[in-house]
């Protein structure tokens, strides 16, 4: 009766802190209340508590101080504060936009024309253009492929070729090239007969090594490759290189038997559109063997350096 009499106490006194009514002990002692009688006291109105008589409160069950305290803070809200409105039609399109696919390649004929320098070459002699034109037209396995390059010195044109090349893809990045090329610079005229491979590597790293069969046996071979550094997104430095080698000699076009030229080139060009693109740069040519030997008897040096003013676009 004594621990019955205690619990029941505390469980008053608690409730008078509560109503704020002087606690007036009973002192006949009570049982334990019943599951059924036990209720939670939050939402009772303390002003009611303050007239009823603390007998009439020992059948409630006891609280403990943090119960009591957490029943008098409000409600959590049961809505956002800023609700989200549902997500409408116009929303799911700004979301998606119907982007209109390119047609596929491989049942398509499509073209591309690079003009990788079009320069003014300045040196100690009076300065010349330069240009090299590259392009395609088919699809992607099979391509009629264009090349043409040359340059002019003082209004005059030093060399200029064109070839027309047939290019079937071997591997995704390798292709096989067959045609012909036809010289009108310097010298007469003269066609050649041309095959070779061309790659485009990762990492924008280009190759192109042809061989060449021309009038009265003649050959020659040319290697040319180049590297796109990215420094920035725009700004591309590209170093590059060019070789020719010739099985005979040919005083008219001035070009020995082996290793007969080399140009080392750097380029450093800002795309202001992806299209269209300067640049600057400086380019360092070298004769060898007897093609500087005929260099050299018609006054001429075996090596140059020359500054580069250009631009690179494509369509």
């Amino acid at each position: 009766m004594t621990k019955n009499f205690s619990r029941s106490a505390a469980g008053l006194a608690i409730c008078s802190v509560i109503a704020g009514t002087p606690f007036a002990p009973a002192y006949a002692a009570q049982s334990e209340p019943s599951q059924h009688m036990q209720h939670d006291m939050s939402g009772m109105d303390h002003s009611a508590m303050q007239g009823m008589d603390p007998s009439a409160m020992q059948g409630m069950s006891p609280m403990s101080g943090m119960e009591a305290m957490e029943s008098m803070q409000p409600a959590a809200p049961t809505q956002s504060r800023t609700p989200i409105p549902p997500v409408t039609e116009a929303d799911r399109k700004a979301a998606f936009p119907d982007v209109h696919g390119h047609e596929v390649h491989d049942s398509s004929v499509n073209y591309f024309l690079l003009a990788d320098r079009l320069e003014w070459q300045k040196s100690n002699d009076p300065g010349g253009f330069n240009w090299n034109l590259s392009g395609w037209v088919g699809g992607d396995i099979d391509r009629l492929w264009l090349r043409s390059e040359g340059e002019t010195r003082d209004g005059k044109t030093e060399s200029a070729e064109i070839q027309v090349l047939w290019g079937h893809a071997v591997t995704p990045w390798w292709d096989g090239v067959a045609g012909v090329r036809q010289d009108f610079r310097p010298g007469k005229p003269q066609t050649w007969l041309a095959a070779g491979f061309q790659e485009m590597a990762l990492y924008n790293f280009e190759t192109e090594l042809t061989a060449f069969v021309g009038e009265q046996g003649r050959t020659a071979l040319r290697l040319e490759a180049d590297y796109d550094v990215l420094l920035t997104n725009r700004l591309i430095l590209q170093p590059s290189l060019e070789a020719n080698m010739y099985g005979k000699d040919d005083d008219a076009r001035e070009t020995g038997k082996g290793l007969s030229s080399t140009e080392l080139a750097l380029r450093l060009r800002y795309e202001v559109k992806r299209e269209f693109a300067p640049y600057v740069g400086v380019s360092w040519s070298q004769l060898y063997g007897n093609t500087a030997d005929m260099a050299a008897r018609e006054g001429e040096k075996d090596n140059e350096v020359r500054f580069l003013l250009g631009a690179r676009m494509w369509f």
